[in-house]
């Protein structure tokens, strides 16, 4: 279908809800795995966000390329493969086989392109020399580093003061303490290897790409200078896409993104579920006892932007969703409602209340339910 109102999405860096207009193909880059663990539910909510975005912009009459990325070489993962006595690229494969395991069983759109950052090596080091030849990085101790202070605009993806950003740094790994750099919020580029790390030969010595360079490099290098939406967790807002935004413009002396989009954390025992607290729902245990329409609807019965508790209760009430869609059977029912709500700022729960009232009513209600990716046909 082709529909004449726009779609409007919130914007991190506009800070606000904008009009979402891109033209017939919409190039989408998400932020990936570092594979280093299992997938836990934070990571499936991020990416249903953007299956059903995905969706629902095909369903508009768009085309989508999206990509996603590997993170395969990054202090996590080479930390986690030191602890257990393997090569970090063998911990990597059987990680990124779960992963995929996952996501397909979870219905998602496949990625457009899936590239790994040891894939980019080549590209990374051409990307580092723009920068240094453009005037906006520095080596000192063997690394490269990124220099703050010559991007004005350094802060307008996230708009954090400056103590805002060295509070995050440091919390995600920005190594506000390294005495090599001129300021704590300056970011590296290239950085020599430990001597068990896998490293690659550059004119600025051996050694391995920063975590913020390889999403810089992957994303030029699959779908172009300019990209209509960066996604990701919103833990990524700082320092991972400020940074790539700086580095980008930086290097090309172009927009890098028109449209920021994150999602916000799902929390559990009150805190974000992450792998360095542990406090973590894998996906694939939900899989051994549940749905996996089930676990979709887990996800988008929340908004995108509004963090949310993981509780006993979020699967026993979406199997029951679940259950009374597939009684309603075939048909179009609360399909209009359900694509106004996903048109307004991406609102899966206006979406899912909308199936679930004309379901109650005894409509079919298959074609809205496809519409976010459960399939009633299955």
């Amino acid at each position: 279908m082709t529909a004449a109102e726009p779609m409007r999405l919130y914007c991190t860096s506009k800070g606000e809800v904008v009009p979402f207009e891109p033209g017939e193909v919409v190039t989408m880059y998400t932020c990936g795995i570092t594979p280093y663990d299992a997938t836990h539910f934070g990571h499936a909510a991020t990416y249903l966000t953007y299956d059903v975005l995905q969706r629902r912009l095909r369903d508009r009459g768009h085309d989508t390329k999206c990509v996603r990325n590997i993170t395969d070489v990054d202090d996590d993962l080479l930390r986690k493969a030191r602890e257990l006595g393997v090569h970090y690229l063998d911990l990597a494969a059987g990680e990124i086989a779960r992963f995929d395991g996952d996501m397909e069983a979870l219905g998602l759109i496949p990625s457009w392109s899936e590239p790994r950052a040891t894939s980019a090596i080549a590209d990374i080091r051409g990307f580092i020399g723009m920068v240094l030849d453009r005037g906006h990085a520095y080596t000192a101790g063997g690394s490269v580093y990124f220099d703050v202070g010559s991007w004005d605009r350094f802060g307008e993806v996230s708009h954090y003061d400056r103590d805002e950003m060295l509070a995050f740094a440091a919390e995600r790994g920005g190594n506000v303490d390294d005495p090599n750099k001129r300021d704590p919020l300056d970011f590296v580029l290239w950085q020599p290897s430990a001597p068990d790390e896998p490293f690659w030969e550059s004119l600025w010595g051996p050694g391995r790409p920063g975590w913020h360079i390889e999403c810089s490099a992957l994303a030029l290098r699959e779908l172009g200078t300019t990209i209509d939406l960066h996604g990701g967790g919103s833990d990524l807002i700082f320092p991972h896409h400020e940074c790539e935004s700086a580095q980008s413009e930086a290097a090309t002396g172009e927009p890098f993104v028109r449209h920021w989009m994150h999602q916000a954390m799902v929390r559990m025992d009150g805190e974000k579920m992450s792998k360095s607290l542990g406090n973590l729902v894998f996906v694939s245990e939900l899989r051994k006892e549940w749905d996996t329409r089930a676990i979709r609807l887990a996800a988008i019965a929340h908004h995108y932007r509004t963090p949310w508790e993981w509780d006993d209760e979020i699967m026993p009430t979406a199997a029951g969703r679940l259950d009374a869609w597939l009684a309603a059977g075939p048909g179009d029912g609360g399909l209009a409602e359900a694509r106004a709500a996903l048109d307004d700022d991406l609102d899966t729960p206006g979406a899912v209340a909308a199936i679930d009232a004309a379901a109650a009513a005894g409509r079919g209600v298959g074609d809205a339910a496809a519409l976010l990716g459960v399939d009633l046909t299955a």
